[in-house]
């Protein structure tokens, strides 16, 4: 019988922010290096057979992207509301038919304050394990991560910067200083009141893709995509 698990605060910000925390870890749920071993592959074409598209980077970078801004949101929304981030290379995972990942981490496992920490322990790891799956270009899942971390934070002012500020606050300085860290910086420019990609997620080459909100390019470029 498996130990019954406990919602982490971080899990009041919504399902994306979502940590559960035990002494056993469920039994469907696997170690993070096995994410990294074999569970990228997986989702990978997983991912490529559901969007329909037969280029194996497009689906690994969406699947990349998709896994960075999970695990931003549990390292932001741990820090706004605890003012601690846990030691995420100690989560089990799982995941389900539809929705994020379900994260699940051992009772009384450490805990930083430092959000670059993410970086190293986490955020490298899945972009070595994407590449060691399907080519595609560092820079650009560097700069898939920025870009989820970007997003992380703006749903975060709709949660919290009226109703908690000073959290907020905590998780603004955080992004900051993340997107100043070597692997971030660069991937990101300002455009007027927006930031701006300087490379692309490939998404536009989907077959019912597009340009996102943070596109280096104005005009999709000719592909399968848009213009396919």
């Amino acid at each position: 019988m498996t130990a019954a698990a406990t919602p982490h605060p971080v899990s009041a910000l919504g399902p994306y922010f979502a940590l559960r925390l035990g002494s056993v870890p469920p039994p469907d749920h696997r170690p993070l290096d096995a994410l990294f071993t074999d569970g990228i592959a997986v989702r990978v074409r997983e991912v490529a057979e559901r969007l329909r598209t037969t280029e194996p980077r497009v689906a690994a970078s969406v699947v990349q992207l998709g896994l960075a801004a999970r695990f931003w949101s549990v390292t932001l929304g741990s820090l706004a509301v605890t003012g601690e981030i846990p030691e995420l290379d100690r989560v089990h995972w799982h995941q389900p038919p539809d929705g994020p990942l379900d994260l699940w981490l051992p009772t009384g496992a450490g805990t930083t304050t430092d959000p670059c920490a993410v970086l190293t322990t986490v955020l490298a790891p899945l972009d070595a394990a994407v590449r060691a799956a399907t080519p595609v270009a560092e820079r650009l899942l560097r700069g898939n991560a920025a870009s989820a971390l970007v997003g992380t934070l703006r749903v975060m002012h709709g949660q919290l910067a009226a109703t908690a500020p000073a959290a907020y606050r905590a998780a603004e300085q955080a992004a900051r200083t993340l997107l100043a860290h070597p692997r971030l910086a660069g991937t990101l420019t300002p455009d007027g009141p927006r930031l701006r990609r300087t490379t692309c997620c490939l998404y536009y080459r989907l077959p019912a893709g597009g340009l996102c909100g943070d596109c280096v390019f104005d005009t999709a470029p000719a592909g399968p995509g848009l213009a396919g």
